[in-house]
């Protein structure tokens, strides 16, 4: 098993951009039950890139760390624990 874990984002706010710290990382949308096909993006050498499913406009952000966003809230927090 993998140690790399790639992050996930959602946009419950509906912000306009979301800055993240990560260049892998999935899209979910909104939380689950309002969530969307859960899709992987990969900005690789671009600084930005839109969800085909819901318009979002990512942006890496070198000042974040992996897995941390702008604005904070759009991480998914894994709710078991």
């Amino acid at each position: 098993m993998s140690d790399h874990v790639v992050p996930h984002f959602h946009n419950d706010t509906g912000v306009a951009v979301i800055e993240i710290g990560s260049r892998e990382f999935m899209c979910v949308g909104a939380n689950p039950p309002f969530d969307h096909p859960h899709v992987f993006l990969d900005l690789g050498d671009d600084g930005e890139i839109i969800c085909p499913y819901c318009s979002t406009l990512y942006r890496f952000a070198a000042d974040l760390g992996p897995g941390q966003s702008r604005p904070p809230e759009c991480v998914v927090r894994d709710k078991a624990a």
